[in-house]
């Protein structure tokens, strides 16, 4: 790791943003360094309610580098299948769990798994509605999967 002449600017979820940061990355990406950012997600749920989450820290450096990010979490469908080959299951016995319908229930529709959102985060039940595809269940938290 170092900060003079990276492969890589990655981006994830920090609460030391800065400007001084937004600068030192697109310097860096200028130079050559791919962005990378964790997740495309823009906002999440926080204890203070819903906040700016990577998709929307990794957008400033986005339109000052000129450079898009490759975000390697979902739905990327490559985390999809590593996902599956250390899970050592197949398409037809997994089923993804989330609480967004932009990262977590397409990704699982793009790679055929079974989709539950729980809605204990980003996606409310009336929100659902404002998206073309859905999941399979919707269910108020994760412990009603159990059930």
């Amino acid at each position: 790791m170092n900060d003079v002449n990276p492969e890589y600017v990655i981006v994830g979820e920090t609460r030391s943003y800065s400007f001084e940061k937004i600068e030192k990355a697109v310097t860096l990406i200028h130079k050559g360094a791919k962005l990378i950012g964790t997740n495309p997600d823009l906002t999440g749920p926080t204890e203070k309610g819903i906040m700016p989450a990577t998709g929307a820290l990794t957008f400033p450096i986005e339109i000052a580098s000129g450079r898009k990010a490759y975000y390697i979490g979902k739905p990327n469908p490559l985390m999809m299948r590593h996902a599956l080959k250390k899970l050592g299951t197949q398409v037809n016995e997994t089923v993804i769990i989330g609480d967004r319908m932009d990262t977590d229930i397409v990704a699982g529709i793009e790679s055929d798994f079974e989709t539950v959102l729980v809605l204990t985060g980003v996606t409310s039940r009336e929100g659902v509605g404002n998206f073309s595809y859905r999941p399979k269940y919707i269910l108020e938290n994760v412990g009603e999967f159990l059930k």
